[in-house]
């Protein structure tokens, strides 16, 4: 909650300074904007490579049965959590204009002091396809040396998140809002900004009530009983901000809500990991409210959003554990199959930071119901198989 803080004073700043400061101050902003821009596009290949791959290593080895059964549902929630997002991204944001074609000419079109290229080593879908390649060959290989090559670049690219990148993004938004500002098209952004954020926590618990209904027919229980022991782990992940850290809680409450506690042992560490529906919704809903402000929102089509929903699905695949890890795992993808640029990718940080913790409160609430739907499917001898599975977020 810190960090939000710092995020709506530097959207804060970084409009007072776009209206009112001298040239020379608002090219200062976009300085640090500029530098920040190029650092997070050199990190982004690099969150994918070692984070997606470290967690494919680290999946449990002999509990197959249960391990695909979870992955599975845990990706077909992720995926069908990111069509209604779409859904209700197209009908709530029709009425929004292109902020380009609604607001005033530009102010003033400004650049920063200097400009600096930091290139990435690879694209992003080549670090895709490098995390899949030594994630399974680790995973079949048992290769000691190779995984911890994987868990420690994980590591050092977590260091240059917590310590620098995650940090540094107040500034960075600053930056592009002062920059907004001066073009004269910050206030339709803020008016998108309200809407969307509201709209992505209903969207939250409509999914949210969707599983549970799906779980309610499966076990034969209430839907809103179910719903109602699992908010202790829905309001300390609003706290936390973190699957990981509300993985205890998740755990008792499902295990009250009569998941065997062999299956709820593995598939809520296991869940906090890869399943993201929240976070997926959140990230659809703000990259169609991007895509509105910048062309007409009927050119939207769900057929060009699938396979970026798609893709989304994997790349949630153990994003990073830090404030906002799920965006900046999926930066990569919405520059590459979405085009977006420096400041629509900026536009998202904000958008996503603004709710994180709503979004980690859905993800870890349908790790519940996904948990009740494998227990229910599950038979004695996939619970004697099971190997504790290594939570990477």
């Amino acid at each position: 909650m810190n960090l939000v803080t710092k995020l709506v004073a530097g959207i804060a700043s970084g409009i007072v300074v776009g209206s009112f400061a001298p040239d020379i101050i608002v090219r200062l902003f976009l300085t640090f904007q500029q530098i920040g821009g190029q650092l997070i596009g050199f990190t982004i290949p690099l969150i994918i490579l070692f984070y997606i791959a470290s967690g494919i290593a680290s999946l449990p080895k002999n509990s197959g049965n249960l391990l695909g059964k979870t992955i599975g549902l845990a990706y077909g929630s992720t995926i069908i959590a990111g069509c209604l997002a779409f859904f209700a991204a197209s009908i709530v944001l029709s009425g929004l204009s292109p902020s380009v074609a609604t607001e005033t000419e530009a102010v003033r079109s400004l650049t920063g002091f200097i400009s600096l290229e930091i290139p990435a080593i690879f694209g992003v879908m080549t670090a895709l396809a490098l995390a899949f390649l030594f994630g399974i060959g680790i995973s079949v290989t048992e290769s000691l040396t190779l995984k911890k090559l994987a868990d420690e670049g994980r590591n050092i690219v977590d260091l240059l998140l917590s310590k620098v990148i995650i940090p540094m993004l107040p500034i960075y938004i600053a930056g592009v809002f002062a920059n907004m500002a001066a073009e004269g098209t910050v206030f339709s952004t803020l008016k998108t900004f309200g809407v969307v954020l509201i709209t992505a926590i209903v969207v939250h618990w409509i999914w949210i009530s969707i599983q549970y209904v799906i779980a309610g027919m499966v076990s034969g229980k209430s839907p809103l009983a179910l719903i109602k022991t699992m908010l202790p782990a829905y309001f300390t992940a609003l706290g936390t901000m973190s699957s990981a850290a509300t993985i205890p809680v998740t755990l008792k409450q499902t295990k009250e809500n009569g998941v065997k506690e062999p299956i709820a042992n593995f598939t809520i560490p296991l869940c906090a990991t890869i399943h993201l529906s929240g976070s997926t919704i959140t990230l659809v809903l703000c990259a169609t409210a991007v895509m509105a402000l910048s062309t007409n929102i009927e050119m939207v089509s769900f057929f060009n959003m699938i396979p970026f929903i798609m893709m989304l699905g994997i790349t949630m695949i153990a994003a990073p554990g830090a404030p906002g890890g799920a965006v900046m795992a999926a930066l990569g993808l919405m520059a590459s199959m979405l085009g977006f640029g420096e400041a629509e990718l900026a536009l998202m940080i904000a958008l996503y930071m603004a709710q994180d913790s709503f979004g980690t409160a859905c993800n870890i609430t349908g790790d519940g119901a996904i948990s009740m739907l494998v227990n229910r499917t599950a038979d004695d001898s996939d619970a004697e198989k099971i190997e504790q599975p290594v939570t990477t977020s």
